[in-house]
């Protein structure tokens, strides 16, 4: 299919044929942007339609030919001089268009990388979201089985101290059967106490996990370990002391033990 020209270009943009020679005149045919530039500019102009007074040809900056003038067609050098013009104006008007089309193009492609950029951004904050909400749900699952399992093993040392305490009634007799009771009182670090009776045989451990079981939320709602100390004199009882009866370690018939967080180690 032959390309259009630049007059045929602006008639199928919809401007009046007449308008469309003229602008191509007056802009001294440099392409359809300048004829378009000049058609814009004054299309309200009250002469717009009028038709040049001069001929085409000076216009456009050549003499006027033959048929234009009414006289006689002109030889042909004149005849190859007008195609070589008429070539050179095609050639000229085809590299704008094609300007024009990779202009449109470029500005396409931006438009296309920059959506495709937004859709990966998106798509990667999608998934950091989901990864830190995984993250998330293991760290509470961890914390749940950590919850379980020191209650597993508060029950577990519990079983223990009730089976060696039993094991000690026992083995008691005569006189020894009717020991008595130890009233400890044990000192929290948020300055409340707690008391309770304990038989002279049970363990260290016994006495313990009483507190472990019963302290407040100060000490971290039950979970971390304590260390049992004396008041007078000052002693940190040790994990072999734990399985050794209050009778043993000096705390019948009554003791008053301090309560501090174990440390680590």
């Amino acid at each position: 299919m032959a390309e259009l020209t630049a007059l045929e270009s602006l008639i199928e943009m919809g401007f009046p044929k007449g308008r469309a020679e003229k602008a191509l005149a007056l802009t001294g045919n440099q392409g359809i942007e300048a004829a378009m530039d000049w058609l814009m500019e004054h299309e309200d102009d009250p002469d717009v339609d009028e038709p040049l007074a001069t001929p085409l040809g000076h216009v456009l900056g050549r003499e006027p030919t033959p048929s234009e003038q009414g006289g006689p067609k002109g030889g042909p050098e004149e005849e190859d001089e007008r195609l070589v013009a008429q070539k050179q104006r095609e050639r000229e008007e085809r590299e704008e268009r094609e300007a024009l089309e990779r202009e449109r193009q470029r500005r396409r492609q931006g438009q296309e990388l920059s959506a495709a950029r937004q859709r990966l951004q998106e798509d990667e904050m999608r998934r950091a979201a989901e990864e830190r909400k995984r993250e998330k749900a293991e760290e509470l699952e961890a914390r749940q089985r950590v919850r379980e399992k020191i209650e597993r093993d508060k029950v577990e040392r519990a079983k223990k101290v009730g089976n060696w305490v039993e094991t000690q009634d026992s083995l008691v007799e005569g006189p020894v059967a009717a020991e008595g009771k130890d009233g400890l009182s044990v000192r929290l670090p948020d300055g409340t106490s707690l008391t309770q009776t304990f038989r002279a045989r049970e363990q260290l451990a016994a006495v313990r996990l009483y507190v472990e079981l019963h302290r407040g939320e100060e000490l971290g709602g039950g979970q971390d370990p304590v260390q049992l100390l004396s008041g007078f004199p000052r002693r940190a009882f040790s994990e072999a002391d734990m399985e050794r009866p209050l009778q043993e370690l000096g705390l019948v018939p009554s003791a008053v033990l301090i309560v501090a967080k174990k440390c680590p180690g």
